[in-house]
């Protein structure tokens, strides 16, 4: 169920603070993880998080954003078919795969939503470029899964 918003500022700090915790998030998988490319993508995940929670916070001082060119990501949907995880201290390589993943499948959701519920068309394109993105996070666990867990099994 959607939270109810009253204003585009409530939108924006509520995405703000989603993305404030996926920067916690990656960070934490970060810190955990022994994996080189894991460790390298998480790097990446983080400094993303971060531009778009920037971009969130200009576009929520200034009231503009430009620049945004949305694109259609391939969805392979493993994460559709996963029970959701926790995070705990000896997750190991597929568990935090997996997490990730899920978060990801989340955070799309939550921007798709919330380009529905936009009350300009400004921020309905920033939200589908947000969500776009998210799944190109997903899409790039999926990958690593299906490439190193699927592949071992």
């Amino acid at each position: 169920m959607m939270e109810k918003f009253n204003s585009t500022d409530e939108i924006l700090d509520y995405a703000i603070n989603a993305e404030q915790e996926a920067i916690n998030f990656y960070s934490n998988l970060y810190n955990r993880t022994s994996n080189a490319n894991m460790k390298l993508a998480y790097r990446e995940f983080i400094i993303e998080e971060k531009s778009h929670r920037d971009k969130l916070t200009i576009l929520k001082a200034e009231k503009k954003l430009s620049g945004i060119e949305l694109k259609k990501v391939t969805d392979l949907k493993i994460s559709d078919y996963m029970v959701e995880q926790k995070i705990h201290d000896d997750m190991d390589y597929q568990e935090s795969l997996v997490v990730a993943m899920l978060k990801e499948k989340a955070a799309y959701k939550l921007y798709t939503d919330l380009a529905e519920i936009a009350d300009n068309e400004e921020l309905k394109k920033l939200f589908k470029y947000l969500a776009m993105e998210e799944a190109q996070h997903k899409l790039r666990f999926e990958i690593e899964y299906d490439d190193n867990v699927m592949q071992e099994n």
